[in-house]
């Protein structure tokens, strides 16, 4: 079900919330324990760095995960991502409840998850994407993947995608260009 560019173009034009799986998505999926067993995790700074772009540009971010992870608190508060989501085993009623409370409908949201509890949400979201390793089965249901693995550029190339559509690259490249920063 991947889309024609021109298609694809179109959708992340829409789109005003990106909502993101963490492990697999923004991380590579694997957990680390120190010998106390406190959870830790890696992230990829330019995915941040995309992520931050988008919500430049006003679109808004959101975290849906099914675990729970005291570093998954800190990173999104670290991005400045309000809606966090975390614990959630019905992903789908999260979705339902954020796009309640943005006003915000299928075809303007994005969604990049990686396996298939995140299935409910990909096939309603207008652009569903994923990332290079993601279970074999959401090929056949997602409109976009990336060329990058999770936890590993997946992110940033997405964010890419919706900015471009948006028309906003190239004030983003030139600003970049003078400011070193956009």
């Amino acid at each position: 079900m991947l889309l024609a560019p021109q298609a694809l173009t179109d959708r992340a034009a829409q789109i005003r919330l990106l909502i993101l799986d963490v492990d697999g998505v923004m991380t590579d999926g694997r957990l680390y324990f120190d010998d106390t067993g406190c959870e830790s995790k890696a992230f990829h700074v330019r995915d941040g760095y995309g992520i931050k772009l988008l919500q430049s540009r006003g679109v808004e971010l959101a975290i849906i995960t099914a675990r729970f992870s005291p570093a998954v608190a800190h990173r999104a508060r670290d991005l400045g991502i309000q809606h966090l989501f975390q614990g959630c085993k019905d992903k789908l009623l999260a979705y339902r409840e954020l796009k309640l409370a943005l006003q915000i409908d299928d075809p303007e949201v994005a969604y990049m998850g990686d396996d298939l509890i995140d299935l409910p949400i990909l096939l309603r979201a207008g652009l569903a994407t994923a990332p290079a390793d993601a279970h074999p089965e959401l090929a056949q249901q997602i409109h976009w993947q990336s060329r990058y693995q999770g936890g590993r550029g997946a992110v940033r190339e997405l964010c890419d995608l919706i900015l471009q559509a948006k028309g906003c690259w190239p004030e983003l490249l030139l600003q970049a260009s003078q400011k070193g920063h956009c």
